[in-house]
């Protein structure tokens, strides 16, 4: 059964070409918003906290700060909305998922960048 899932998924679902990211990264997210008949183009700049899933299912989760208050947003990968993603900076972390980035305010809560 789980066989035939990931077929129609492999099959069905069209993949996009987005570049290679992980945790630690910063990047900016272009996604479409459709309000009532026109649609505009937003982006959504931060550090992603984590990739999960795979496949069809896999979701990457975005942390930026408001001012002082920190917004968290869940793109699945498939989202038909996404248009691009562009690779501000990489981070190097020692973990796939950096909750504890968090809980860190001030000097502590940035990332080493790795020079590419």
């Amino acid at each position: 059964m789980n066989s035939l899932v990931k077929f129609v998924q492999d099959e069905f679902v069209a993949k996009k070409d987005f570049p290679d990211f992980g945790a630690g990264d910063t990047i900016t997210v272009y996604y479409e918003i459709r309000e009532g008949e026109k649609v505009r183009t937003q982006f959504f700049k931060g550090v992603v906290l984590q990739r999960r899933g795979s496949g069809a299912t896999e979701t990457f989760t975005i942390r930026k700060m408001s001012g002082t208050v920190g917004v968290e947003r869940i793109f699945p990968v498939n989202l038909p909305a996404l248009q691009k993603i562009e690779i501000n900076k990489k981070g190097k972390v020692r973990r796939a998922r950096i909750f504890y980035f968090r809980g860190l305010t001030g000097k502590k809560a940035r990332i080493k960048e790795v020079r590419r």
